[in-house]
């Protein structure tokens, strides 16, 4: 790409209306823009950024046994009704409309009742099971206060994967399967070594415990307290001495921290398929409900906390894994030998599929170039200038690094590779 040709701008100006990181430096940087209070638009940098982290958690949950769907957002109250939780007494949060013949129909803030409902249609017997069904589909969440970014928002993209399994202890299996999994999902996207799998209330979804993943950050709305030596943690709302002995924590080994929660998991158990009639007939031929559980993602509320807990005074630091090119490709002076220099690169990068945003401007400083650079974030820039280029080398500079090397030209492709 050509920040000739990208039809977003980075501007210099903090966003009046906005407070978190996350908003200030990807609307500054042409990542996202604000349509109103809790909703935002992906722009093209921003949406190759969303779709990384997409695709990342794609290949863990495949790799699981997951199969993917897509299912609606307009929703029947017949099948919420059936769970109580179509009633706004019970879930607050519901934006509901009505057709044009008066029927009222509700827009999905998650999926439990309609997967449950899907899968009557095709499980029968307990050679159907095990099930692993996910999707990524956009919610709708009637927040009072939207706040803090695309952290907390009304519309938003998510993966939801929903288990169903013979018994308890087969779930069981599985759930721990998925935690590992999740935890090589932010590991991947770069937060690994700031997020930890938290004790939590089950809230609306379920009685009992739950699993958070919680990432630490001073921006974040949770507090948790953290067990470094099991690579656990405790959120503030289950924070009792019976739980901290239920769960085997010393209190004098505990670190506080503000964090933000990036994933939940969810034992579901019987409460959706008792209600709405998922059984199967077990090996003896007696007929039971399917025990169920519940895993999210939220992928934006992903995206934001990475910037969170990945910036500097100068903007956004990337890691490579979903950074939305890999290469910051520019040129200082203004000449035809010098450009042709650049271009050359440019096109052998694209040829060796190594994204490159290539900042071509002629009517920009090389002071406003090094600043977008920074800005946006990508993990390496190359500068190519007349004092260079006299040794056959370019600059290239990782974003998190003050070290600058010079390489020959024809060696670009393999520093890389």
């Amino acid at each position: 790409m050509r920040i000739s040709k990208l039809f977003t701008k980075t501007i210099k100006e903090e966003p009046k209306d906005e407070i978190s990181v996350n908003a200030k430096l990807l609307i500054k940087g042409g990542f996202i823009q604000k349509e109103f209070a809790g909703v935002y638009d992906y722009l093209p940098l921003g949406l190759r950024v969303l779709r990384k982290i997409e695709n990342i958690i794609r290949e863990e949950m495949n790799s699981i046994g997951g199969q993917e769907v897509l299912m609606t957002s307009l929703q029947d109250p017949f099948v919420w009704q059936k769970t109580n939780r179509w009633s706004d007494k019970v879930v607050d949060n519901w934006f509901k409309t009505k057709l044009v013949n008066g029927k009222e129909v509700g827009i999905a803030n998650t999926h439990e009742e309609p997967i449950t409902a899907m899968l009557v249609n095709f499980v029968k017997s307990y050679k159907d099971l095990p099930i692993y069904v996910y999707q990524f589909q956009t919610k709708f969440r009637n927040e009072l206060r939207a706040k803090s970014g695309i952290l907390r928002v009304r519309e938003f993209l998510m993966k939801d994967l929903y288990s169903f399994n013979r018994t308890e202890e087969d779930f069981k299996k599985f759930y721990e399967l998925c935690a590992k999994s999740y935890m090589r999902i932010f590991k991947k996207v770069g937060i690994g070594d700031k997020t930890f799998r938290t004790i939590a209330s089950g809230g609306s979804f379920t009685q009992g415990f739950t699993d958070e993943f919680q990432t630490i950050s001073p921006s974040g709305e949770d507090i948790i307290y953290i067990d470094r030596e099991k690579k656990i943690a405790i959120n503030k709302e289950v924070f009792t001495d019976e739980n901290l002995k239920k769960f085997g924590l010393n209190k004098a080994k505990l670190e506080e921290a503000k964090s933000i929660e990036v994933g939940n998991i969810f034992p579901l158990g019987f409460k959706y398929s008792e209600k709405i009639g998922l059984k199967i007939k077990d090996k003896d031929g007696k007929e039971k409900p399917v025990f169920m559980g519940s895993y999210g993602i939220g992928v934006g509320r992903l995206m934001g906390t990475v910037v969170e807990v990945s910036h500097d005074k100068d903007g956004i630091i990337w890691p490579e894994t979903i950074a939305p090119y890999m290469v910051y490709l520019f040129q200082v002076e203004n000449n035809k030998e010098l450009k042709k220099i650049t271009e050359k690169i440019y096109n052998d990068l694209e040829k060796k599929n190594i994204e490159v945003l290539y900042d071509d401007r002629e009517d920009k400083t090389p002071g406003n170039k090094f600043t977008d650079c920074d800005l946006i974030g990508i993990p390496y820039r190359i500068v190519v200038s007349e004092k260079t280029v006299k040794n056959n080398t370019v600059e290239i500079k990782k974003r998190n690094e003050k070290k600058v090397n010079f390489i020959k030209i024809n060696k670009i492709i393999s520093y890389f590779k």
